[in-house]
């Protein structure tokens, strides 16, 4: 890069002025030190800093990316050497403002460095936090007019992670003021998950690679019956991602450049900016259906076209429901450098009494009451761990991984936010720590409690509880491969085990909340909270075709047996209602009364037989139903109860390779799937992401009979060697959510000279 026209500076390093003058006269008078250039070096660093894959990296001209707490290299080119003893070279690096916020040395965000040399180097040892500059080598250039100077420059592990500016500054012989020349182009400083003194430092190679580097990841939805890994384009490295990160970060977060360097405030401001409830946000949340003015939720394949319009219009993006703001807030915190992962629950609570207990209150029926607690049960939510050190806990005992969450569910500190909460305190059932241990207790770890209403005059009954049955399967991409992680032990002990107990009974004590204390009380103190169903006449079995897709007729079936020597009659009721993941209704499909008399010792079933045209609605976000179940015995002190989760398929989008990945050459791909519904599909959208691609690939598909199969071919071209993935989704007015992908290797170029992307469909 060219170094901007000299411009005079104040000179800050008076110690070494009077020193310096006492040598003028002894050495010759070759002219004054002249700045040609400035080499940022891309190649070098990217590699060294493992940023070579950023789009910014890969401009004409590159801006600079690099983590903060290791040495850099940069390249002065000048009309002569440098003399130590006549010339003083300093270099000012300061923080590029946001929103004219104020930088300044005080604050950390002005760095004066003082290029130290052979002759001017002090013999104390440097200190590893501190910045500094020092000359490695001269030589001259190829055409020998000039010289080449090659720099070393460290930052501090501690340093703000923003845009800096450079100039370097040169004071030579008698003058009496100082040239100084601007690097251009702002340097990019992360954080460094390599450097030990970092509090993002994360020891494990193979984690930093999948955490940090990698740019594809899973996100697993459905219910804890029946779950399944959607593929996500993270993005982190693609056009303008790191810049709009920088910008939610000094805008929309109002984190200041002082304070963008602490990990912990970062992470916070993060998860509190990429939902737009509180401020100009990135993703707007729509859990309501309706989206004909924006984008569905379902819709979207990564994180890169969200980012990217939200940088290009400043707007908040419609619109994002719980996996899509964990899927921008992953993207966000790895462009930063932050180690980051994408966290599944499910069978997730959402507890918004701060009684850790879900309250579920219905009538004689079983129909939910939902005016009576708004607390609620979610198939799955999805969140973030970040991996941070806690200092300001003041123990490194909950260092590791942290929650964030950016769904806007409750209020954090007045706003919509939550974490980090360190994953071992809420697993010890420490509600009181910081932030938020309380509300991802509940979500993990709550009581489901069952109440029923028989109107003003009578006292709710528990006609049931669950202490286990809240956070199932928590998960998150296992390291190095497209398999599940099951993560629940971190998050939790073994149920009903002595430290589950103690856990509990740890935060039940530690929460201050009325209906706590309450509950407490009814599960370990006085009253007890027992519902005895042991020994019981009669017993219950629910049936659920677990391999029903959609677009295929099921029945739900409630096999009833007689287990005593005595006649019985079981009187009840089954419901099937379409939800949404969060748990709330859309309708109700079929309620079904039933009364049978078994004969002693012997067995019936009831089947409910539930057609397509009972279930399917247009596009049908999400196949997901609640079974409820209960019945009376005649003369019988006893009440079943039963809820269960329950989800139809989708057919699986088959991706194939054509030809062998050769990097930066047009490689062709085959999709296909078939039509599973019994009614055509008028028209859709076909979405492609792909390791390195810079641009989502869409293509239109036309109408698809009823058991037609569509096939299409297109081509990418990757601009990343070695591991790749491509994953592609398909939406319809009819049915949506069929996606599919495929990992391949991507070998060496055949061709250098290869333009970086291109892309088509036939």
């Amino acid at each position: 890069m060219e170094a901007t026209a000299p411009h005079t500076l104040p000179f800050p390093f008076w110690g070494q002025e009077e020193e310096r003058d006492n040598d003028i006269d002894d050495q010759d008078d070759e002219g004054a030190l002249v700045v040609e250039k400035i080499d940022i070096c891309s190649k070098e660093n990217g590699v060294s800093h493992r940023t070579d894959k950023y789009d910014l990296m890969n401009r004409t001209p590159a801006k600079l990316v690099v983590r903060r707490g290791q040495d850099f290299i940069l390249r002065l080119v000048c009309n002569r050497s440098i003399k130590p003893k006549t010339d003083t070279i300093w270099l000012v690096l300061a923080v590029d403002p946001i929103n004219n916020e104020w930088v300044s040395h005080g604050h950390g965000t002005v760095v004066y460095l003082l290029l130290k040399t052979n002759d001017n180097a002090t013999e104390e040892r440097e200190d590893e936090s501190d910045w500094s500059a020092r000359l490695e080598t001269v030589r001259p250039t190829e055409d020998g007019d000039l010289m080449e100077h090659t720099i070393t420059i460290r930052t501090s592990p501690y340093a703000s992670v923003s845009k800096w500016t450079l100039s370097v500054n040169v004071k030579s012989g008698s003058a009496t003021e100082s040239a100084g020349y601007m690097l251009d182009q702002p340097i990019y400083l992360l954080f460094n998950p390599w450097c030990e003194e970092d509090p993002v430092f994360l020891e494990n190679e193979e984690e930093r690679s999948e955490y940090v580097l990698e740019d594809m990841t899973l996100i697993w939805k459905g219910t804890a019956r029946s779950f399944y890994p959607s593929q996500w384009k993270v993005g982190q490295y693609e056009e303008n991602i790191l810049d709009c990160t920088l910008n939610v970060l000094g805008r929309a977060a109002g984190l200041t450049a002082t304070y963008r360097g602490n990990a912990i405030r970062v992470c916070r401001a993060l998860s509190g900016a990429v939902n737009s409830n509180d401020n100009y946000g990135v993703v707007i949340g729509n859990w309501s259906g309706k989206y004909k003015d924006g984008t569905a939720p379902s819709a979207w394949t990564g994180s890169v076209k969200i980012l990217q319009q939200y940088y290009q219009s400043e707007d908040p993006v419609p619109y994002g429901q719980c996996w899509v703001f964990a899927g921008v807030l992953a993207t966000m915190c790895r462009t930063l450098g932050i180690p980051c992962r994408i966290i599944t629950n499910f069978t997730s609570g959402h507890d918004t009494e701060g009684s850790l207990t879900l309250d579920v209150y219905m009538d004689e029926e079983a129909n939910p009451l939902p005016k009576f607690s708004r607390d609620s049960i979610w198939n799955y939510h999805v969140w973030n761990e970040v991996w941070l050190k806690r200092n300001d806990l003041g123990t490194s005992e909950y260092d590791g991984w942290q929650v964030i969450d950016g769904t806007p569910q409750e209020y954090s500190d007045l706003s919509y936010k939550l974490g980090p909460a360190p994953v071992k305190a809420v697993r010890d059932g420490l509600v009181n720590m910081l932030y938020d241990c309380a509300f991802v207790y509940a979500e993990v770890n709550a009581d489901k409690v069952f109440w029923r209403y028989r109107g003003p005059s009578t006292s709710v009954q528990l006609i049931d509880k669950d202490t286990t049955g809240i956070g199932q399967f928590i998960s998150t991409k296992a390291v190095g491969s497209n398999e599940r992680e099951d993560v629940t032990q971190s998050y939790k002990f073994e149920e009903q085990s002595a430290e589950a107990t103690v856990s509990m009974l740890r935060a039940l004590k530690l929460n201050q909340c009325s209906l706590t204390k309450r509950y407490r009380k009814m599960v370990f103190g006085e009253k007890s909270g027992h519902i005895a169903h042991q020994g019981n006449d009669v017993e219950f079995e629910l049936i659920l075709e677990d391999q029903a897709m959609v677009g295929e007729s099921f029945q739900v079936a409630l096999r009833i047996r007689n287990v005593s020597g005595d006649e019985q009659t079981a009187r009840g009721r089954i419901h099937l209602n379409h939800v949404l993941y969060t748990g709330k209704n859309i309708k109700t499909i079929t309620s079904h009364p039933f009364t049978l008399t078994l004969d002693p010792e012997s067995e019936q079933t009831i089947e409910v037989p539930i057609s397509f045209d009972d279930y399917y609605e247009p596009g049908m976000n999400e196949a997901i139903f609640k079974v409820t179940s209960f019945a009376t015995i005649d003369r019988a002190d006893y009440e079943f109860f039963s809820q269960e989760d329950y989800r139809l398929r989708r057919p699986h989008l088959q991706l194939e390779l054509a030809c062998e990945p050769i990097y930066r050459s047009s490689v062709k791909m085959i999709a296909s799937f078939t039509n599973p519904l019994p009614v055509p599909i008028t028209e859709g959208i076909l979405t492609v992401e792909c390791s390195g691609l810079c641009r989502t690939l869409t293509i239109p598909v036309n109408a698809i009979d009823v058991g037609d199969k569509y096939e299409v071919t297109f081509l990418i071209m990757p601009s990343f060697q070695g591991s790749n993935q491509v994953t592609a989704k398909f939406q319809s007015n009819e049915i949506s959510d069929i996606e599919g992908s495929l990992s391949f290797d991507v070998m060496p170029p055949e061709d250098r000279n290869s333009n970086r992307e291109v892309l088509f469909f036939t």
